[in-house]
């Protein structure tokens, strides 16, 4: 396994009454892609900043490599970092622009002029080292700002929300050029994003922020089969909440009652009959119009809604006593788009079902 680049141990941040940063403990591995992902006033930039040195904790300790780095300056943490902003010198050149670290550290010439070379084939910009910023793109601009932070080599690299100012073709384009950069780099990197499917495209490990908390960490995969609550549940994407009371157990499954309904989960221990559970379930996982198989649940529904997005309709189905569900089909040319008012059945599978504190 990995050792721990970077380590925070009860760190947190008052600005005045407000705390940003909530008694937060967290390890980041050599080599990984670890995400801080959250809504705005989460606290995940205070976080990055924090780490970078630009802030200082009101408690806690932050260490890289095991030793205290909070008395250091964000010069000595050996540390790159890339704005969403870009930061790029304006007047200077792309070759002056990603030497300047270099040239700061009084790096000997012919090294800056390799270094430079060699970061800037990495981010797939070999030819532009004479323009100067005004002169690309946003991506590009994006590339340049990122070969300047790695041109010193740096153990950690942090990233602030760097593809917020890119249309979304170009945002998603340059996720897949992020992720393929940062694993030829082997660099450790610490990006924070709101973003959830960039944070579930780009990372190893997400950790979900929420008032000043890291309220679950773990894979992309993880979290959103697995989410801790119901605001993780919600803010990785479509889920359905239901909350019910466990009935009984039949066999492998326990029975828990939706209003008038009666869902079939996995999971469920019999010990706990009669106790109100909160469940969830990602619309995708929800079938309509299909043959049920044994475990899985069916229930006649109403289309209410019917949304095209392409390569997907989402649907939302009224089902028992006036409960509406979330599902997500793929659309196919071949099949009409259900429309409002149409009578459907709504089939789960045991398996599917998540229960949540």
């Amino acid at each position: 396994m990995p050792g721990v680049l970077v380590r925070l141990q009860r760190v947190a941040k008052t600005y005045g009454s407000v705390r940003a940063v909530n008694d937060v403990s967290l390890d980041v591995y050599e080599g990984e892609f670890l995400t801080l992902l959250g809504p705005s006033s989460s606290g995940k930039t205070t976080m990055l900043m924090l780490i970078a040195g630009f802030e200082q904790p009101s408690h806690g300790e932050i260490q890289i490599r095991g030793a205290s780095v909070v008395a250091r300056p964000p010069h000595r943490r050996d540390i790159g970092m890339v704005f969403q902003s870009y930061a790029l010198f304006p007047h200077m050149t792309v070759f002056d622009n990603v030497a300047f670290p270099l040239r700061a550290r009084k790096a000997p010439a012919r090294e800056i002029e390799a270094r430079v070379r060699r970061v800037l084939e990495i981010v797939r910009l070999p030819n532009v080292e004479g323009r100067y910023p005004r002169q690309l793109s946003g991506g590009q601009q994006q590339r340049v700002a990122l070969a300047r932070a790695v041109a010193s080599r740096p153990s950690l690299l942090l990233m602030d929300e760097p593809l917020g100012a890119l249309d979304r073709k170009l945002r998603e384009e340059m996720q897949l050029e992020l992720k393929t950069i940062q694993r030829e780099l082997g660099v450790t990197t610490l990006y924070v994003t709101h973003d959830q499917q960039e944070a579930l495209a780009l990372s190893d490990r997400v950790a979900i922020m929420n008032h000043g908390d890291v309220v679950q960490i773990g894979s992309p995969v993880e979290l959103y089969e697995r989410p801790a609550d119901d605001f993780v549940a919600g803010f990785l994407g479509d889920v359905n909440l239901l909350e019910g009371v466990v009935r009984g157990a039949d066999g492998d499954l326990t029975r828990v009652g939706v209003g008038a309904l009666t869902i079939a989960v996995e999971g469920v221990s019999r010990e706990t009959v009669g106790k109100t559970v909160r469940l969830s379930m990602r619309p995708e996982r929800l079938r309509l119009d299909a043959t049920p198989g044994p475990g899985d649940t069916a229930w006649p529904g109403i289309v209410r809604d019917a949304v095209f997005q392409g390569e997907l309709v989402r649907y939302t189905i009224v089902v028992g006593d006036g409960v509406p569900v979330k599902v997500v089909q793929r659309y196919s040319g071949a099949h009409a788009m259900l429309p409002p008012g149409r009578s459907v059945s709504v089939v789960s599978a045991a398996r599917d079902w998540r229960v949540i504190d």
